[in-house]
């Protein structure tokens, strides 16, 4: 995984958590689908209900297309909240958008990808938000079935785990996100939702999130 720019990253955190996109609960921690404890919800949606946010990820996420990926051709997004993102991308960048469904289309012509399909179509798929990577590498070996060249895949935001990083890898897909959870800490730090002793604590979990507070 790479980022835009250390700048950007710690600019979209902080705009994250001031609009409570991010909530950090380290002593109540949330529990996910998976049954992991975790001290952080991230949920990137909510920046869609501030324009200037959601301008400025825009922004910053069609600069990392055209610096990274200058020969896209089309804009992927993952259903379901990589769909308006991608939307917004595909529009300023003048180009053809598609998205692709967790599951393929249940009645009429059953679509496991929304939008016209062009074999060999160079794309960029787009995600919000980035934990373990497996849905979103699916949606990716999706367009891969169905004939596209997925050139790679931008986000807003990444939880950092290796896990990840090891499954892009290995995937062969090259991510770029604007922001991470390293970058969010000392903004949390900075606008005193969390203080210095809460830090080793939230540092451990992204280590090993399967285990902590077990």
């Amino acid at each position: 995984m790479e980022i835009l720019d250390a700048n950007v990253a710690a600019e979209v955190a902080d705009k994250l958590l001031e609009i409570q996109a991010i909530r950090l609960q380290p002593e109540k921690p949330f529990t996910w689908a998976s049954g992991w404890k975790s001290p952080i919800y991230c949920d990137n949606r909510l920046s869609l209900s501030f324009p200037k946010v959601r301008s400025m990820i825009k922004e910053q996420l069609v600069k990392s297309i055209q610096h990274y990926f200058p020969n896209v051709e089309a804009i992927a997004g993952v259903a379901t909240a990589g769909i308006p993102q991608g939307a917004l991308l595909a529009n300023d960048l003048d180009l053809p958008f598609i998205y692709v469904r967790s599951k393929a289309k249940g009645h009429g012509m059953e679509n496991m990808i929304e939008g016209k399909i062009v074999p060999g179509q160079k794309v960029v798929v787009v995600e919000d938000l980035i934990s373990t990577g497996g849905s979103s590498l699916k949606a990716t070996q999706d367009l891969l079935d169905a004939g596209f060249e997925v050139l790679g895949m931008v986000a807003i935001f990444s939880y950092g785990f290796d896990v990840a990083a090891q499954n892009f890898e290995k995937a062969g897909v090259k991510l770029i996100c604007l922001s991470h959870y390293e970058a969010m800490l000392p903004m949390a730090v900075q606008r005193k939702y969390i203080t210095d002793d809460t830090l080793e604590s939230l540092s451990e979990w992204r280590k090993d999130p399967a285990i902590w507070k077990q």
